[in-house]
């Protein structure tokens, strides 16, 4: 017998007073008298369980809103652009105004069988990242190859595409579309990179023999530079390989080039040519730079963002093995409008404004040379010479 039909036979077949009852079996009188008014109502049936869902749920997410996240998700795939929940959360707030969590996102997605599950898949907290601080501080370069389409629909010429991808920003300073990469046109379209965005502080890529001839040995050429690492070292820029074996340190360019040529496979209409080609990778530069959030960026903030508003590196004009105090510190600028700032093991406080308090801001530190800037727009808001001799640096 259940507890609830012993409490009805216990004060209505024997007549046992509801106080006595409750506590007996451990219930409140306010309970059993609800249950009494329920057995006279229903009869039997409330003996029956009951489900403890509420009647309505104020926040769960709107039938609209689910419908755009589906939406986002189909579109953004046919597309070949990213569609994960950190991207359709994006296009959620600056389209739609509506905030969802990326939580929220993936449940649906989840419950929607738009997830495939990849248990083999390394966790992101395996990788050891890095990336450079300042805009043009490393350009990252390789090149991967895309085939034509005859007109006919069949397979045709095979084609390299060579991208240029600015380190900190992903910011993609150059992507065009070649028969054949070739020494050559490597450092043609390294210069003219160079006159559009100016010259970097290094370079990053792998060890092929159009970057670097430094693994010839035996072959034509060893011992002497090639001709884009003639001009890096004219301009006085740093180059940097990677290890054979390494791909991952030139991941990010890796990467670019995988969103790449999934985006041109998800075009209805496929290149027969390397005009038609070039024309949907200026296409698709714009859209990735300009319309695309990244989520390894702050505040999935677009490459353009990040790049055309933070203060750009530059190559060392000295000599390279000099001692300069080069850093990059991040801050909160404290409700009084100050952040500090240790120069040689003291603190100095340097004032801001009070408008900005809050913010979170990017300290460029560059001996005694001083830029601040703000994390998510890149505006800058303070550039001044520290003064070692005085410890506030107020605002002139």
């Amino acid at each position: 017998m259940t507890l609830n039909r012993l409490l009805i036979t216990s004060v209505v077949v024997e007549n046992r007073p509801v106080r006595d009852v409750a506590a007996q079996y451990g219930v409140s009188e306010s309970w059993l008298f609800e249950l009494l008014a329920r057995y006279k109502a229903e009869g039997d049936a409330a003996f029956e369980p009951r489900s403890r869902r509420p009647h309505s749920v104020p926040t769960t997410t709107p039938a609209e809103t689910v419908d755009l996240i589906l939406e986002y998700r189909e579109k953004l795939t046919a597309t070949g652009l990213d569609a994960g929940p950190d991207t359709i959360r994006w296009h959620l707030e600056h389209h739609h105004s509506t905030l969802v969590s990326r939580a929220t996102i993936s449940r649906y997605l989840t419950k929607a069988g738009l997830v495939v599950a990849e248990p083999k898949k390394k966790p992101k907290s395996s990788y050891i990242r890095f990336q450079a601080e300042m805009p043009n501080e490393t350009w990252q370069a390789d090149f991967t190859h895309y085939r034509l389409r005859r007109p006919d629909g069949r397979p045709g010429a095979d084609t390299e595409i060579l991208t240029w991808l600015d380190d900190c920003s992903r910011y993609a300073l150059s992507v065009t579309a070649h028969h054949r990469v070739t020494g050559p046109i490597v450092l043609a379209e390294f210069r003219r990179t160079v006159a559009e965005h100016g010259i970097p502080a290094s370079t990053l890529t792998d060890n092929g023999m159009v970057f670097t001839t430094r693994l010839s040995q035996g072959k034509k050429g060893a011992g002497t530079r090639n001709g884009f690492e003639t001009e890096l070292r004219r301009l006085n820029v740093v180059q940097k390989n990677s290890t054979p074996g390494h791909p991952t340190t030139c991941g990010k360019v890796e990467r670019f080039q995988q969103t790449m040529k999934k985006w041109l496979r998800g075009q209805p209409e496929q290149p027969t040519s390397i005009d038609d080609l070039q024309a949907l990778l200026d296409a698709f530069v714009e859209e990735y730079n300009d319309h695309r959030p990244h989520r390894s960026l702050e505040h999935r903030a677009t490459p353009a963002t990040v790049y055309t508003t933070r203060p750009k590196a530059a190559p060392s004009t000295g000599d390279r093995d000099g001692d300069t105090h080069d850093r990059v510190p991040r801050d909160r600028v404290d409700k009084s409008g100050k952040v500090t700032l240790r120069y040689r093991g003291r603190l100095y406080s340097i004032g801001i404004g009070r408008t900005h308090a809050r913010t979170r801001v990017i300290i460029l530190v560059q001996d005694l040379q001083i830029r601040i800037v703000e994390t998510a727009t890149g505006e800058l808001l303070r550039e001044l010479t520290l003064d070692p001799t005085r410890r506030y640096q107020p605002i002139n």
